[in-house]
């Protein structure tokens, strides 16, 4: 630098206890060191966003709008990463005020909280006062600030090194109007010198800004032009090449600066709602349907949920809702925002109301922040039941793959569970689906109150058909969490539920109903079983081929399930019953001489036919079972 400048150059410290505020900027002004490029690419929009405000309001002409753009360009062999915009800029007093004062109320209480705290929450730090342009020195060691105001003020450099000791004087060369932060990255932060490194942070971060930012990589740049030489060289010795360098396509901006939440709903289409799921999920399957959220006052914000196609029921705990302020990327999923149970969507949110920087505790305690979720409660539930109510048929379709979705909210939320119940359908093991409502209605004549469900259509296939002979409509509840939904739907209903194998309906009884008991066919089946204390109760069955059937309480398998499920230790014992056939003719013939041999090998033979159709034969009984089967065929003369 000449003399001239040298003299002129204005020298100061920053107006904080600079050795205490540097390192702890260093060290913990964000949880993550790659927000330092947001802050400083979201301080380059917000710069052209307030030119872009002076223009409409005719306080400065001549701006051409649409040559508005952030540059940011990394130079590997310098070691810089530099951020260029074209925006309002700044003259020598306010690149004083905003960049040299960050003495702050509340600055000395930061350090004396935050200083030597290794493991503490430093979520408090961000959003404290203001701090974001201070994130380069995150990774650098040195940042220079080259800016030049849109009015006729003089263009100045600002140079700080890491100790908080600045300088100020005129740029060597001439700058145009807008600011450059040139970040000298330092050593120990090299990954920031990596093309791909730098282009992902803009990708995750930047791709929704609403100026359109460019990257260059002085290195790839190099490297394209050396190569471009060689082919002209190529080609002017004769290379028949047909690559036509002249039409080389213009560089285009990393980011969509007009993204579809912003556009009205009534303005896109399905294709492009379906790409834009595609860009911000990583999903390739279509989704299931969506919700375009355009609110107003008094909420204001904005935003697109999708539905995804799942793959099983565990896939949808991962969701992925972006976090947006102004389109600056924020976070992913914070609950806060997104009710813990429609996590599982996937889509955007912009809350332009909310700092771009947010502790937990905020969002906890922020009325904004419980209102924006209450909505998107209601929007979601205002869907589905716009489905249910327009297009059933359709909605049908789709209820195996959101009824995860619907179950776990009813189950977490009471106010969404009155929302949507209307909307909530039992499928059906013949293929059809019913509302609750609907299933108990038609219910009222055979087995009023009571809804009977199968959870496993394989294993329960002679239960439900014992079933639908009578005209009795069988539930498919065959997920985890369908059980869980069940106690929900019994409080509210003031039903019951009863898996098929829990409960012998009046419906399957001949008329006469009960039958007396015989006590020795009741010893005899005991004793097969090997459960001296086992239940054994008579009827008279209308299908009179069934000898038996195995009933478990309803109350004891859904405990039983559930320790399962928590994996809590222990097992409960099973309280399985067997209700004998009074009306089967392999009955009467055991009754007639319950101690005989025979009458033993068929009732052994019955109680194992009837734990094989509820699915509930160990290795050793399946081995059993097969052994006396041979058996009894060998009785064929």
């Amino acid at each position: 630098m000449d003399s001239e400048k040298n003299e002129s150059a204005r020298r100061g410290g920053i107006t904080v206890e600079t050795e205490h505020i540097f390192p702890i900027i260093k060290k913990w002004l964000y949880s993550e060191k790659e927000i330092f490029l947001r802050e400083i690419v979201s301080n380059a929009c917000d710069a052209i966003t307030k030119l872009r405000r002076l223009s409409s309001l005719g306080e400065v002409s001549g701006i051409d709008e649409d040559a508005f753009r952030v540059d940011v360009t990394l130079d590997e062999d310098e070691g810089t990463l530099t951020v260029t915009d074209n925006g309002i800029g700044m003259s020598e007093d306010e690149l004083t005020r905003y960049i040299c004062q960050i003495a702050l109320s509340g600055a000395l209480d930061f350090i004396n909280k935050y200083e030597g705290t290794e493991n503490g929450d430093t979520s408090g730090i961000i959003g404290h006062f203001g701090l974001g342009f201070y994130s380069s020195f995150m990774v650098s060691d040195t940042v220079d600030v080259i800016t030049k105001s849109y009015t006729d003020a003089e263009a100045v450099k600002w140079t700080c090194g890491e100790d908080g000791e600045y300088e100020i004087t005129k740029p060597e060369e001439d700058v145009g109007r807008g600011t450059s932060v040139v970040m000298h990255i330092s050593e120990d932060e090299g990954e920031f010198l990596s093309a791909y490194k730098i282009r992902s942070i803009l990708e995750k971060y930047c791709s929704f800004m609403p100026t359109p930012i460019y990257f260059t990589s002085v290195k790839e740049q190099k490297e394209a032009e050396e190569h471009k030489k060689e082919h002209d060289h190529e080609h002017d010795d004769g290379c028949e090449c047909d690559h036509d360098h002249e039409h080389d396509e213009e560089p285009k901006p990393i980011n969509d600066v007009h993204p579809l939440w912003q556009k009205n709903p009534s303005e896109c289409t399905d294709e492009e709602y379906k790409d834009f799921y595609r860009r911000v999920s990583g999903d390739y399957r279509e989704p299931l349907f969506w919700i375009h959220i355009a609110a107003d006052y008094p909420l204001n914000f904005k935003g697109i949920l999708y539905f995804p196609r799942l793959g099983n029921e565990y896939e949808s705990l991962e969701g992925q809702v972006k976090l947006y302020y102004n389109q600056v990327f924020v976070a992913d999923n914070i609950k806060e925002v997104i009710p813990e149970y429609l996590l599982m969507l996937r889509g955007v949110l912009d809350c332009p109301e909310l700092p771009l920087n947010v502790s937990r505790s905020y969002l906890q305690n922020n009325t904004y922040v419980a209102k924006i979720s209450q909505h998107i409660v209601k929007k979601v539930a205002d869907k589905l039941t716009g489905m249910f109510n327009n297009d059933r048929e359709a909605y049908e379709t789709l209820w195996d793959d959101i009824k995860t979705f619907v179950e776990y909210g009813c189950i977490r939320d009471r106010k969404f569970y009155d929302k949507v119940k209307g909307a909530v359908l039992l499928p059906l093991t013949d293929g059809g689906h019913k509302t609750p409502d609907e299933y108990l209605e038609a219910a009222k004549e055979k087995h009023e109150g009571k809804v009977y469900y199968a959870t496993d259509k394989t294993a329960q296939a002679q239960y439900i058909a014992s079933y639908n002979a009578e005209g009795i409509e069988v539930a498919l509840l065959d997920t985890i969490i369908d059980t869980q939904f069940i106690s929900t739907l019994e409080n509210d209903k003031n039903c019951k539920f009863f898996r098929v194998d829990a409960d012998v309906a009046d419906a399957l009884k001949a008329e006469g109903g009960d039958a007396e008991t015989d006590s020795g066919v009741e010893e005899l089946f005991r004793r097969v079983s090997g459960n001296d204390k086992l239940k054994v109760t008579f009827s008279r069955l209308k299908d009179a081929g069934v000898p038996a059937v195995i009933t478990e309480g309803e109350e004891s398998r859904r405990m039983q399930d559930m320790m399962k499920l928590y994996g809590m230790g222990g097992d409960m014992p099973h309280e399985i019953a067997l209700t004998v056939n009074a009306d089967s003719e392999l009955i009467k013939t055991i009754s007639a001489d319950p101690t005989s041999e025979v009458s033993e090998k068929i009732a052994r033979h019955i109680w194992h036919l009837s734990m094989l159709t509820r699915g509930a034969m160990s290795p050793d009984e399946l081995r059993e079972f097969l052994s006396e089967s041979y058996d009894i065929l060998g009785y064929v003369k």
